[in-house]
């Protein structure tokens, strides 16, 4: 008979580690969306074309969802702390140089470099909760101040962007990161733990370039997808992404010591996990992007008081994360996972049904109940990848779970945006009498035909304006009954696979 030794419990250290781990993590988050509101006076300084802007506002998120294998598996081989404090100091640099470019091309490289640095500290620091936490309990959570932190990031981006620029310049938004990374290089030595795996053998420089060749065509596709709809370029860059990620798999299969370990998808609950997770993400992100839209161009509220608006959202994250481990000691992994994805269809749902022409507070209210639904699922997903494989792979686990997520945010705003245009195009009832230029480009999109709405003379623009909003408001609530459908699916996914594998 043996007897089952307790996992150690994390002391003062350990807390005081993850608070320094807290604060690359609410860099990156900050970084996803506080440029946005810094754009106009950006472009107003260094008059970029309209394809520069483009790669200044996406080659930071391409370039973070490219790397996240490779930095996850490097930092499992070179040690994640000593990985973590590089790329901390990286992003500080490149911060700097991002906040002084002195033209688009220099901003766009300092972007570049930013997004390479950033997928340096997602896993890291997903890695290191794995060797600071080894007690479940703990470790949950952990995962859950580690969500929170990157979920509340996310929602004050805006908030903060807008206040920097207007009290200094659109550089300010840069140079948010640069004490937070100092903190993190000055203390991180002292607070946080190093591991690496053993051994580890040659890195394979062809997986790295098989994995950027597979995942940068990939994002690339679907979010072109959501802004220009199917075309030869998506087509084409979705066959090679797939293709190079065929040849990836492949490779990875054979070699003794591989980049990214395949086999861990023969794991259930890992591959449970992760299932559940891409589904969440796929199903929330559909609500997040019509959200901010609805507000702005419905509604006619300013991009800033937009993101007050949305705050209610990060305040259900946060509640939906800081809960899960209570809720998971006291119902279990499968069953709260299950509860919450049912908690958030229902939410769905009832955006899909009532939500969208019941007015901004019914449809902000509607769509934090669904977030808050999601809280438990990302933070139990999340925990069950990296505590389902040996503190010494959590950095590559952690990455395979980051690049989930990258493409479930990916898909889910391209799945979104094509169903929105489809339902807005089908529904549109212009009023008779329109220009034939005025009447093209309100048929594309929302945004359009408010821009057009604002050119006419008289009640002709209100009565454009009223058509679109509803077109469009017709296009949220398909939009919510897709991501309750999706979300149904995971409820099943937590019944079936991740109650088999004893979460």
């Amino acid at each position: 008979m043996t007897t089952e030794i307790p996992a150690r419990r994390a002391g003062p250290r350990e807390w005081a580690g993850l608070a320094v781990l807290a604060l690359p993590l609410l860099v990156l988050a900050l970084d996803v969306s506080v440029l946005y509101l810094a754009a106009p006076a950006l472009a107003a300084d260094l008059a970029p074309t309209a394809t520069q802007e483009l790669w200044i506002l996406d080659i930071y998120g391409f370039l973070i969802a490219g790397f996240l294998i490779t930095m996850g598996t490097l930092g499992d081989r070179i040690g994640r702390r000593r990985l973590l404090l590089v790329g901390g100091a990286a992003f500080a640099a490149a911060s700097v140089l991002a906040a002084f470019a002195p033209t688009a091309e220099l901003l766009i490289a300092a972007r570049a470099l930013l997004g390479v640095a950033g997928a340096t500290l997602m896993p890291s620091t997903l890695g290191l909760i794995s060797t600071m936490f080894p007690d479940p309990t703990q470790r949950r959570f952990a995962v859950a101040v580690w969500m929170t932190t990157f979920s509340v990031g996310i929602a004050i981006g805006p908030l903060v962007g807008g206040a920097l620029v207007g009290s200094f310049w659109w550089g300010a938004v840069f140079l948010i990161g640069v004490p937070a990374m100092l903190a993190l290089v000055v203390l991180g030595p002292f607070l946080l733990p190093e591991e690496r795996a053993a051994g580890g053998g040659r890195f394979d420089v062809a997986g790295v370039v098989l994995s950027l060749a597979a995942m940068l065509p990939l994002v690339y596709a679907v979010k072109n997808l959501a802004a220009h709809g199917p075309g030869p370029g998506v087509l084409v860059a979705g066959v090679v992404g797939l293709a190079a990620g065929t040849a990836f798999v492949r490779r990875q299969r054979r070699l003794p010591d591989p980049l990214l370990d395949v086999a861990l998808f023969t794991r259930p609950a890992f591959t449970a996990a992760v299932s559940v997770l891409l589904i969440g993400l796929l199903a929330v992100n559909g609500l997040f992007f019509v959200l901010p839209q609805y507000l702005q161009l419905v509604t006619g509220l300013s991009a800033l008081a937009a993101g007050v608006w949305m705050l209610p959202l990060a305040l259900a994250t946060v509640g939906g994360s800081l809960v899960t481990p209570v809720l998971s000691r006291r119902f279990g992994v499968p069953a709260v996972v299950a509860g919450s994805a049912a908690f958030a269809a229902v939410g769905a749902l009832l955006v899909g049904l009532v939500g969208a022409g019941s007015g901004p507070v019914a449809l902000v209210a509607l769509t934090a109940g669904t977030v808050l639904g999601l809280g438990p699922i990302g933070v139990l997903a999340t925990d069950l990848v990296i505590g389902s494989v040996p503190s010494a792979r959590a950095g590559s686990a952690a990455s395979i779970s980051e690049t989930a997520g990258e493409l479930g945010v990916a898909l889910g705003v391209a799945v979104t945006g094509s169903v929105l245009t489809a339902v807005y195009t089908g529904r549109l009832v212009l009023p008779g009498g329109l220009p034939a230029d005025v009447a093209g480009r309100a048929g594309e999109s929302l945004a359009g035909a408010v821009a057009a709405a604002a050119r006419l003379p008289g009640t002709g623009g209100d009565a454009l304006l009223a058509a679109a909003r509803d077109a469009y408001t017709a296009g949220i609530g398909v939009v919510g009954l897709i991501a309750a459908g999706l979300l149904t699916g995971a409820v099943v996914l937590a019944l079936t696979a991740l109650r088999r594998t004893g979460a």
